[in-house]
C-alpha cells in the first residue's frame, strides 16, 4: 500500500511533504517518544503520534519512515512542516485518537 492510498482509505489530512505521498507502508509504530522510535520503528513504517514540533521529521528521516500521522486534531509546528516538505516524507493527520487510528492502520494493513 502506498500513502497516497492510506490517505484516501481513512480520510486523512495532508499537511506537508506531498512529494512522498507515493512511498511504499509496510507497517506502523505508535509512540510519542522520539527515542522510543529512534530504538524500534521500522523503515517504511507509518510513525502514529500527538507531537508536533520540527524534532519529529527528523527522526522520521532518520529511520526512513513512509509517514507521520498526527491524531487528536493537533496541528503540526511551522518548523514541522518545513522538515516535512524537505525530507518528502508526508505529514498526515485526524480527529480521530490514537488507539482509533492504530486500529483502522491496523485493519487496513492485514487486508493488503
Amino acid at each position: 500500500m502506498k500513502v497516497s492510498d492510506l490517505i484516501e482509505k481513512c480520510g486523512l489530512k495532508v499537511f506537508s511533504g506531498k512529494s512522498g505521498l507515493e512511498n511504499k507502508i509496510a507497517g506502523a509504530y505508535v509512540s510519542d517518544l522520539l527515542s522510543d522510535v529512534m530504538g524500534n520503528a521500522r523503515e517504511n513504517e507509518v510513525w502514529i503520534t500527538l507531537q508536533t514540533h520540527q524534532n519529529v521529521m527528523a527522526v522520521a528521516s532518520l529511520k526512513d519512515l513512509a509517514a507521520v500521522i498526527l491524531v487528536k486534531g493537533f496541528e503540526p509546528e511551522a518548523g514541522m512542516l518545513e522538515k516535512s516538505n524537505e525530507e518528502g516524507i508526508p505529514l498526515l493527520g485526524t480527529q480521530d485518537g490514537t488507539f482509533e487510528t492504530a486500529g483502522k492502520l491496523y485493519k487496513i494493513l492485514l487486508e493488503e
